[in-house]
């Protein structure tokens, strides 16, 4: 089997770094007379801009390259190569450049076509200081979150190449990438542990595409879905008059996933007397149809998948211990998104690129409310609920306001009032990921429905305006 490239480290190091890392502008002065070159470095340097300095286009040159990462500000009037010409030389190697010239009156004219040319802004001789810092702060942000998309970009389009599509660099991520790749061909049960939206259903797809089983089914049953009353004869199959309504026969999903991989999802779920049955074809890896006497042979690899610790003495009650030991060959548990925030970048990277393939529009801009959110927010619908904010992102229809922080209130909060307001956001959170929906909200805050409600009262929460967004 041929080992998938894995994207290189540097490619998260660079997505982390950008979401978590104080915005710092850099800028290129450019200008023949050294005094005013000197001065304007100087003023530049004191409010918190990094400048490099150059007397001549050339000079400066060899830095401007397509990962620049600042914004260029040069006089129109110099000897050898002029601001027009670095502009037009700028804009082949990449148009996204932020371009400021600094012009005489007589140039007012060529800046102003030189802006409708694409260049970002003219600085008429003589400028306020203020009006310079301005214009840097404002073209140096925007080309940082150009850079800063292209990065989203170019991570998201290269974990594409893998062949085991499960995202993600943690130490936890790679032994799971490891262990689905070593027991691939190995026909052993595998028990998938993990919290709602982990991608318990993305393992039993890898596992499937990565066997020799890959050119059969993988059937894949919801065991939670499924009213009692029919899954068993969903799971088994069934002849012609075995019960009321069984009008012609039916070949079950285990049978017909014979050859192939069978995927029980949420099996915590199966009716105990379904599951002694289910127990009866892992050991004998044959089946016998309701109402019928022929023993069928399968050929089948199970992948079970629950969001509850099956081993845990306190599930006896709903779930089979034999099943348990039987299903529970290799196990495989996926750690919710807290405990691997390190891939958090990388895959909110991953569902922009999708997000932006699937609607047709452009990954935005991203501001600094959004960053601190997909870094800070605990995500109790884990990579499902990630997912569904970048679509949201992408679609421009956010409407969860972001959270104000004493940096940018100006006041230092409390230790309560910090949680306070951390309590109040997690809820919208949740009524935003599941549209207001209380069953689901409830579930995934995990907290009872008379707390919630006093919880909405005292925030101020009006869940209708979650509802059918």
């Amino acid at each position: 089997m041929t080992r998938a490239p894995e994207l290189p480290s540097n490619a998260t190091n660079s997505l982390d770094d950008s979401l978590r890392q104080p915005f710092a502008p850099h800028a290129v002065f450019i200008d023949d007379d050294e005094e005013l070159l000197r001065a304007n470095a100087q003023t530049l340097k004191l409010h918190g801009v990094a400048v490099a300095a150059h007397a001549s286009a050339h000079a400066a040159l060899p830095a401007l390259t397509r990962d620049f990462d600042g914004v260029v500000v040069s006089d129109i009037r110099m000897p050898d190569m002029d601001g027009l010409q670095l502009f037009q030389r700028l804009r082949e190697i990449d148009p996204d450049i932020p371009v400021i010239l600094i012009t005489g009156h007589g140039d007012i004219a060529t800046a102003v076509q030189c802006m409708r040319d694409g260049a970002y802004d003219f600085l008429a001789k003589p400028y306020a200081a203020d009006r310079l810092i301005t214009a840097i702060m404002h073209a140096a942000e925007k080309r940082h979150l150009v850079l800063e998309n292209r990065r989203l970009r170019e991570a998201a389009f290269a974990v594409e190449a893998d062949e085991v599509p499960f995202i993600g660099a943690a130490p936890a991520m790679q032994r799971i990438k490891q262990t689905l790749r070593h027991i691939a061909d190995a026909d052993v049960d595998v028990l998938v542990e993990g919290e709602t939206g982990t991608g318990k259903e993305v393992v039993a797809t890898a596992l499937h595409r990565l066997s020799r089983r890959r050119h059969r089914a993988l059937v894949a049953i919801n065991c939670g879905a499924l009213p009692e009353s029919v899954i068993e004869s969903e799971l088994f199959g069934h002849e012609a008059g075995a019960f009321t309504g069984a009008q012609k026969k039916r070949i079950g999903r285990i049978e017909h996933a014979s050859g192939g991989t069978l995927f029980l999802d949420e099996i915590e779920s199966m009716p105990l007397a379904v599951q002694v049955k289910l127990l009866r074809v892992l050991e004998s890896r044959q089946i016998t149809p309701l109402g019928s006497n022929d023993v069928r042979n399968l050929d089948l690899r199970v992948v079970a998948a629950t969001k509850e610790d099956l081993g845990s003495p306190a599930i006896r009650a709903k779930f089979r211990e034999d099943l348990f030991y039987r299903l529970n060959v290799v196990t495989i548990r996926i750690p919710p998104l807290r405990e691997r925030r390190e891939d958090i970048p990388l895959l909110f990277a991953h569902y922009l690129g999708h997000a932006s393939r699937r609607f047709q529009r452009d990954i935005p801009e991203m501001p600094a409310s959004i960053k601190q959110h997909v870094m800070t927010h605990d995500w109790p619908g884990n990579v499902r609920e990630l997912a569904h904010f970048a679509e949201r992102v992408v679609l421009g229809v956010l409407n969860t306001p972001a959270p104000q922080t004493a940096a940018t209130s100006g006041v230092a909060e409390s230790l309560p009032e910090r949680m306070e307001r951390f309590e109040a956001q997690l809820i919208r959170d949740a009524l935003q990921t599941h549209q207001g929906d209380i069953k689901a909200t409830l579930e995934s805050l995990g907290i009872p429905r008379k707390t919630f409600y006093d919880k909405l009262q005292r925030h101020g929460i009006d869940r209708q305006q979650y509802t059918q967004q």
